[in-house]
This record gives structure tokens, sequence and C-alpha cells, in this order.
């Protein structure tokens, strides 16, 4: 047995400066994705240092299964078993309605046609008001359907598999457009708002971004200044690609507004929320962008001239707008991943039509190997973001608030899943897939932009990635205080002792996940645990190495969000599959093989990752990479000339 005089041995700790990996302050700015650097203020530096102490003082614990990857630690409560969170009569309610839902995108709505005239044709979005297509998840008090996120996720499939420019069309209403109002408006401003946007009379629409203003939110530059009587917040400024822009009578917009801190005197430029209805005056838009897809759906250029906003339609309090734009778009991701489900289900189903059809060289295409490849990868792709989207509606319904870190890896994976697919499914149908009458170039062009809005898949990467490593940083921090005084702290530092000690001679915490998992999942459910004690040896080798610096580092933040992500998409098949097992359904053989392929092949991806972050070689072509870069951009081109010289 251990001695605590050996302890230091096994734990490496370096000093408290180094480990001191982000303070509160810079984690603010990380979450609001903000990689700006600026000169603070005496007052905001002030502000810093006490932030820096209270940070410091404790260590934040959760049961999200994405932050503890980061710790090493299979948190399996969010997880196992597989979070369906519906009641028997909720149950009863979504198997009726999706039966309508279908009926309403297949019978009433024509994506092709919508596509060409650029918008909803006004009998489909009528037949999407009687469904209640415009306030699914407002209570029903309140003239909505009342859906829990799981019963949402489901219908926003059935949309999905039909057409994304409609999904868009009402998604931008009701997942982004009023759900800061859902989410964070007061009694009085849900009353008066929510019930005409519900049933669809008015549309929403969120407004954040700017020409300025991408990824990086604290640029804004929509100011609103309170007038001299304090009734009203006078805003200016213009927004651009807003979806719903040009057709939206209630707009959730953020702007800089001064804001008094009460404990210093000063005045400081924060961002805001605020409710504006286009009848206030001062708002006018654009025309419709012509956009690659989604071309159905609205998206003009917004601008506020001297509007006045009432100021008790501020959501939350002045200064809050970043919070209440992350609490908008942290609820919200999770219906991405179940539309782009359903658009991979119908895209699937289209290959496989094909394919059993088609007669090459004698025999049906189905039964050769590069299809079957082909198909096969589909299947357990689609498989894995199907069961990500409803594992974090699932999580959701269940209560759980920390859940940012899931719901960003759903949009992510789903939005490059949905690609992948597309294209395979294109590739199988060859010249026929690239015919505008099967539909699936109109995919093609629909999806590209899940990459990019409510988040790019570059920058929540990060986000994925900055987080988890700041949760890891606070723990390690915790063990740093406790080595001081072992003797008082010692449930702490044996705990520490043990897994350390094991690790240093090769011996992993085991299969955390046996008792969790069907016994024909056993050995995918280990291969996962060994990488999640990969991923915190990697995390804490790379905080040691990088401390505060590691938020420069975006070649080993991406390695490790893209091994996060596999290994929540692990988890999520295997909770799925072992629910599916234990019941016994018809698909359960089907479910099992996708399952320990999807393992076996995701393992050696996430190996992979974690390998890179320690191998000189690849680090040194990284930096090689940066230097190829700067020189193409210094340029403005290609570097080299053509092969001929001329």
């Amino acid at each position: 047995m251990l001695k605590v005089g050996q302890i230091s041995k096994i734990l490496v700790v370096v000093p408290k400066t180094h480990l001191c990996v982000f303070n509160k302050s810079e984690a603010a700015a990380m979450m609001a994705v903000r990689f700006q650097s600026t000169e603070p203020s005496a007052a905001a530096l002030e502000r810093q240092k006490k932030k820096e102490k209270a940070m410091a003082k404790k260590a934040v614990h959760s049961t999200s299964f994405c932050q503890n990857i980061f710790r090493g630690i299979v948190a399996s409560e969010q997880v196992f078993p597989y979070p369906i969170a519906l009641d028997e009569e909720q149950t009863e309610n979504l198997q009726m309605l999706v039966p309508i839902c279908e009926k309403v995108m297949t019978e009433q709505n024509d994506p092709l046609l919508n596509d060409e005239m650029g918008s909803v044709p006004e009998p489909t979005i009528q037949a999407l008001r009687e469904l209640g297509a415009f306030g699914l998840q407002v209570p029903v008090e309140l003239d909505g359907v009342g859906l829990t996120n799981t019963q949402y996720a489901r219908l926003t499939e059935v949309v999905g598999g039909n057409d994304l420019g409609v999904g868009i069309f009402i998604g931008a209403h009701q997942s982004i457009g009023f759900k800061g109002i859902l989410l964070c408006g007061t009694d009085e401003q849900k009353a008066k708002y929510l019930p005409k946007l519900a049933t669809g009379e008015n549309i929403a629409a969120f407004a954040l971004t700017e020409p300025s203003c991408g990824s990086d939110a604290g640029a804004i530059k929509t100011r609103a200044e309170l007038n001299p009587e304090g009734t009203h917040w006078i805003l200016n400024g213009g927004k651009i690609w807003i979806s719903n822009g040009g057709i939206a009578e209630i707009f959730t917009v953020f702007c800089k507004t001064p804001v008094l801190d009460e404990k210093t005197g000063t005045v400081t430029e924060k961002v805001s929320a605020m409710i504006v209805e286009r009848s206030f005056g001062g708002v006018t838009n654009g025309p419709p962008e012509k956009k690659m897809g989604i071309k159905c759906s609205n998206t003009a250029e917004v601008y506020f001239e001297n509007t006045p906003v009432p100021v008790e339609n501020v959501l939350s309090q002045p200064g809050d707008g970043f919070k209440v734009a992350m609490q908008i778009l942290n609820n919200g991701r999770f219906g991405m991943g179940a539309a782009l489900s359903g658009t991979m289900r119908t895209v699937i189903q289209k290959a496989c039509e094909h394919a059993t059809t088609r007669i090459q060289f004698g025999s049906r295409i189905d039964g050769y190997g590069a299809i079957q490849e082909k198909i096969a990868r589909m299947s357990m792709i689609h498989y894995a973001t199907e069961s990500i989207a409803y594992m974090v509606a699932g999580t959701m319904d269940s209560d759980y608030e920390d859940y940012q870190l899931e719901a960003a890896i759903s949009k992510i994976f789903a939005s490059e899943a949905a690609w992948f697919v597309t294209d395979e499914a294109i590739q199988i149908l060859g010249g026929m897939g690239y015919m505008r009458s099967m539909g699936l170039e109109k995919v093609m062009r629909d999806i590209r932009i899940f990459r990019i809005f409510e988040g790019t898949n570059d920058i929540l990467r990060l986000f994925v990635a900055l987080v988890g490593i700041q949760f890891a940083g606070g723990h390690l921090r915790e063990l740093q205080s406790a080595i001081s005084n072992p003797i008082s702290n010692f449930g702490v530092v044996l705990g520490e002792v043990a897994k350390r000690g094991k690790g240093a001679i090769g011996i992993g915490t085991g299969n955390t996940l046996a008792d969790k998992v069907h016994p024909n999942l056993s050995d995918s459910a280990a291969l996962t645990c060994k990488a999640v004690d990969a991923m915190g040896q990697a995390v804490e080798k790379v905080l040691i190495k990088h401390g505060k610096g590691i938020i420069n580092e975006q070649f080993i933040l991406n390695r490790l969000a893209n091994a996060t992500i596999d290994i929540y998409a692990n988890a999520s098949v295997l909770a799925r599959c072992t629910k599916t097992l234990n019941e016994d359904l018809d698909s359960a053989h089907h479910e099992e093989m996708m399952t320990k392929v999807w393992c076996n092949e995701s393992y050696a991806r996430i190996m992979d990752n974690l390998n890179q972050l320690k191998n000189p070689e690849v680090l040194d072509n990284f930096k090689t990479m940066a230097k190829i870069s700067e020189a193409v951009c210094s340029k403005v081109a290609p570097v080299q000339g053509n092969p001929l010289g001329f």
C-alpha cells in the first residue's frame, strides 16, 4: 500500500500558476465563443481578480457524460439507461400526431416546388398552422401544443425527412426565434407574445449575426440607449442573414447597451437581448437572399433605425444577452440532430430503392461489396446520429440542466453525418442521383448550411474542447489543493492515487459499463471505457504542458473534441442498443451488428486522435501547415505557379 509520502511519485503536480487553465473571466469569454483579446480596464482587472479568487475555491461538479470524459471518468447517470422520457399519455399523443404530420408533409408539401418558388405556399403554411407546427413546445394554456423535447424531436424528424427548407422556416421561428421568450421571458412577456406566435399568426426571428459579428458575438455593433425618460431603449443597427427576417413580426434582437456596475460605479457596454416588434417602427428589411439551399425559407437583412423598445421588453436583465443567447442555442441544437436523422432516413431509403432494382453486369448492385460498404456505413452513422439526438432530448426531458456539450456534439455530428450520407447516396444512384427530379441534389444543397449556422462546427469543436478542459482543470486544482494537506483530504487524494497508480502500470479503470450494457455488448463497452481512460490522461498532459496557453492550441483542441464526439456517440449507441436487446425488438440483432462495428472503428479513430497529441512528427507537421497557410494568405493565392510556367 502506498504511503502518503509516496503520493508525489504518482501524482504529477505542477506549480499552481501553471495549472490555472482559465480564470472565470476567460471562461465567460470562451463560453461566448469569443477568441479576440482586448485591453481590460482597471475596473475590469479588479473584477477579474475577484472572479479568479472565487473560481479557485472549488471545482465544478457535473453529471454531464461529456464533461467527465475530460477527467477520464465514465459518468453514466445521464446516458444509461437510454432516456426515453415519455409517459403513456405522451406516447399516445405522439403516436397520434406523427401520422398527421407525415400526411401534411407528404401530401400538402411539395419540396421541389418550394425550392423553385423560393417560399412556402400559403396553403402549406395554413396546414402547418392547423397542425400546431408553429408552437409545438409552447404550453397548451398559451395556445401551443405543449410537447416535450422528445416529442418535438420526433415531429422534427418527420419534417426533416421531407423538406429541410420548411424545417428551417418553422425551426427558425420556434427553435430560436421566440425560444428566448419561452425560456427567459417573464409571465407577462409570455402571455403577451406566445399565443399569436404559437398559432402562426405572428412569425418570429432570431437577430444576432452582423457583418462584423459571426462566431464572435461580442463584436456586434447594434446598440440601444435609454431615452431620457427611461421608458424605452432606442435601438439602432443592422443584422444580416436573418432567417424569417423579411416576414417576421417579432424579433429577438441582441445589441450592446450601457450597463452600470453597482459595485464599482463604472458603466460598461454589455450585450442585451430584447423583444422587438416590427410595429414599434423603424424596422425594415432587405430583399430575400439568393442562397445555395433552404431556398423556401426567407433570409434577409434587418435594419433598426431609432426603434423604440419598451424597457419591459428586455429578456432577463440588461447585460444578460450572452447568457440568453447561450440558453437559446443550447436548448435548440438537439432539434437539428432529429431533423437530419429524418433526412438521412429518407436518403438511405432512396439509395436502397435504387440499389435493389439497378442491374449491372448481370447482378443487382446491392450485391457488390463496394455498394454494401456504402450502405452499411450510411446506416451506421444514421443510427449513431439518431441515437445521439434522442439521447440529448431524453436528457433534457429528464430535467438535467448540464447538457451543453452533448447538444453541441449532436449538432456537429448530425450535420456532418447528413452530408456524408447524402453524398454517398448520390454516388450509389450515379447519374440519376445528380438529376433534380430525384430530390437528392436539393438535399445536398439544403444540408450544407447546417455545418455553418447556430454555431459553426469549427467553433463548436473548440467550445466542446475548452469547456471540457475548463472542467478538468478545476478538478486538477482541487487535487493540487488537497495534496498540500493530504491527511484532511485523504478521500480525494486516495482516489487519485488509486487511479493514477493503475495508469502508471498500464491498468485502466476497467469496464465500468459492464453492468450497464447488454452482455452481448460488453466488449464494445470495454473499448469505450478504455478510450475514456486514454482521454483523461491526454487532457491532463496537455494541461500540464500548455496551461492557459491551451486556448490557442487549436490543433490539439480539435483532436480532443473529435475524440469526445466519438466517445459520446459510442455511449449513445451502446445505451440504445442495450434497450433494444433487452426489449427483444425485431431489429435487435441488426442494431447489435451496427453497434459493434461502430464502436470498433470509433475506438481506432479516438486513439488516433489522442496519439497525434504526443507524436512529435504530427505536431511538427502542424507547425509546418501553419507556415504554409501564412504564405498562401500573404499572397492571397496559391504560392506556386502553373507547372507550365505561365
